[in-house]
């Protein structure tokens, strides 16, 4: 449910395409335009999920996370070499936003 006020409504159905195109336009863009910080927050929640499922077992997994939330790529990427290529790889793919 959403609530707004009667001056937003307006806005909205004088927009092409009605209220949802407009709306899904506005969410669409503020998609694209979200912050870097979230962003940096977006990645490190993927990237921690997936290696906690798939790496959690793995050598140096735990030193391999404290390098990735200390913002540390070239400690992330040495303490993960010795993982499966295609897990390395995964992870070194969903953790790369974090470390811009």
């Amino acid at each position: 449910e959403v609530t707004l006020l009667p001056r937003h409504w307006d806005w909205l159905a004088d927009q092409p395409g009605g209220a949802s195109v407009a709306l899904r336009k506005l969410v669409e863009a503020a998609r694209r335009d979200q912050s870097a910080p979230a962003r940096r927050r977006a990645a490190q929640e993927a990237a921690y999920r997936f290696m906690s499922a798939l790496a959690g077992n793995l050598i140096q997994f735990e030193e391999a996370l404290r390098a990735f939330y200390a913002g540390d790529a070239a400690g992330f990427a040495r303490l993960t070499a010795a993982w499966p290529e295609d897990i390395r790889a995964h992870a070194r793919r969903l953790a790369a936003p974090a470390f811009e």
